[in-house]
């Protein structure tokens, strides 16, 4: 049997690399032979995974955080590599990992990745792009690209926080245009939230509702309010009372399209997102991720 390790060398607090060995040895003793491969950018992921046949290898294992996982999820669904992922949640946040209750010892998660066990995972698709956890608009979103790397290895999520409080006065409304089934919205927000997952952010109660697998997107529309108002939505954010606000709108659909005329940027599990226009969608089961949690067993 035979393991693709794709591991990002500078995610979290960069320890990863240290435990290559003994993840190595583990993984020989059950007879797999595995291939490490040190993520060093976008282009030479997407030339190594374009040069993989579908049956390579029995499983793919991705150590790193959201937006490694979410790179090379990208990368194996543009080239047909369909594969159980075995994570190792080593980033910051790691919102996605956090969804399965995955191990956070090296030694739990290297025995979860060796399981057998996996549950099915949706993905969204925006403009031929996929997300893993959330897809986002907004100044307030867009923090996790703006967060000093030094910053979130020494701090974590901690980072985050301490960078939304320093955009907080930067804040303005923007106009958009949503399309929906479901719901149709024009007017002024000051951010947008596609979820997959549960959380975003380390907030984790973000979407209590949401399900990774039940072909559904869980929208959430953070419409203008006074800017005395926005810190107090952000604490019912954290502690997950969001829903009865007045000024968030929710709900939970298959696809939806949303314009806007205004320069804001978009963002995709922590990446830089594609431009407006968006055109997103659900798809359904399009992952398998290897868990030994017996309240996500599936496989």
């Amino acid at each position: 049997m035979k393991a693709l390790l794709i591991y990002n060398p500078v995610s979290g607090n960069r320890t990863f690399k240290n435990n290559l060995d003994y993840v190595i040895a583990e993984f020989q003793k059950k007879d797999f032979l595995v291939t490490p491969y040190r993520i060093m950018g976008i282009e030479s992921l997407e030339r190594m995974i374009s040069g993989l046949s579908k049956n390579d290898y029995n499983r793919i294992l991705i150590a790193g955080g959201d937006g490694t996982i979410h790179q090379v999820v990208n990368s194996l669904i543009r080239n047909d590599i369909d594969a159980p992922l075995g994570i190792f949640p080593v980033g910051t946040a790691n919102d996605y990992a956090q969804y399965f209750s995955l191990p956070k010892t090296i030694e739990e998660m290297t025995k979860n990745a060796l399981g057998n066990d996996y549950i099915y995972s949706d993905v969204g698709s925006v403009n031929n792009r996929y997300f893993i956890n959330v897809a986002s608009l907004g100044v307030l979103i867009d923090i996790s690209q703006k967060t000093d790397t030094r910053a979130k290895s020494s701090l974590g999520v901690l980072a985050y926080y301490i960078k939304g409080l320093e955009e907080l006065p930067n804040m303005k409304p923007f106009r958009i245009t949503l399309k929906s089934d479901q719901m149709n919205f024009s007017g002024e927000i000051f951010f947008m939230l596609i979820m997959n997952g549960k959380s975003a952010g380390g907030f984790k109660k973000i979407a209590p509702l949401s399900s990774i697998n039940d072909g559904l997107l869980d929208v959430y529309i953070f419409k203008k309010c006074p800017l005395y108002e926005l810190m107090p939505l952000l604490i019912k954010v954290f502690n997950g009372e969001h829903l009865h606000s007045t000024y968030v709108s929710f709900f939970q659909t298959e696809k939806l399209s949303v314009f806007s005329q205004d320069n804001v940027g978009t963002d995709l599990d922590g990446e830089k997102g594609p431009c407006f226009p968006l055109h997103i969608q659900n798809v359904q089961n399009k992952l398998r991720i290897l868990t030994n949690n017996p309240t996500h067993k599936s496989g």
